[in-house]
């Protein structure tokens, strides 16, 4: 049976994966948004909440996952955090099968992978697209969200593999140091070339 071709979309932090993810949709373009379905299945009434109360107690709660309180049981904890990942990614794995077979007839879907290599790789996806940007455009995003600091940047960038290696493994790189309009021609014209010009 035919499948759509599966491109996964990657990008370190601030590289403005957000607004390229909206320009596929623009095009008619499913997308799978893996941090979306992870904050669904963790939220009010989630699916997970269950199993994770029952690994770590008193991490949830009406409003679904205390965040602080999980991460707090979890950092610097591999094996708690290899339990959360056993619960975690398998939940993941069936609604993103789930996703594909919703929409077996599109000639193209996205998955939307933060950490796509830190984690999994290539693994179930036909290509890769890696959304980057200049180092300066990128701590420039990153400082001005509320919250953020030099030192948590930094830490954050520490965890992810470097943008000079994911664009070196990458099948296509979207840059969106340039102008907006610049960008989202650039990922109109890979969908068309990803589907033959048929959406």
């Amino acid at each position: 049976m035919s499948r759509p071709f599966i491109l996964g979309l990657t990008g370190s932090i601030g590289m403005g994966k957000s607004a390229v993810t909206a320009m596929f949709r623009d095009a008619g373009v499913p997308v799978f948004d893996a941090d979306a379905c992870v904050r669904a299945l963790q939220g009010p009434g989630g699916a997970l909440l269950p199993a994770i109360e029952a690994a770590f107690p008193g991490t949830t709660g009406p409003d679904g996952v205390d965040r602080a309180q999980l991460g707090a049981a979890v950092f610097g904890q591999p094996a708690a955090l290899a339990r959360l990942e056993e619960i975690v990614h398998p939940a993941v794995a069936e609604r993103r099968a789930q996703f594909l077979r919703d929409h077996a007839a599109a000639p193209l879907v996205v998955y939307d992978i933060p950490l796509l290599f830190e984690r999994t790789g290539r693994s179930g996806v036909d290509a890769v697209a890696v959304v980057s940007a200049r180092a300066d455009q990128q701590r420039e995003r990153v400082l001005a969200r509320p919250g953020m600091s030099v030192d948590k940047f930094a830490a954050i960038l520490a965890a992810q593999m470097p943008d000079a290696e994911k664009r070196a493994r990458a099948d296509y790189v979207i840059d969106t140091s340039t102008p907006l309009e610049t960008t989202r021609a650039a990922v109109f014209a890979l969908v068309k070339r990803l589907t033959g010009g048929n959406k």
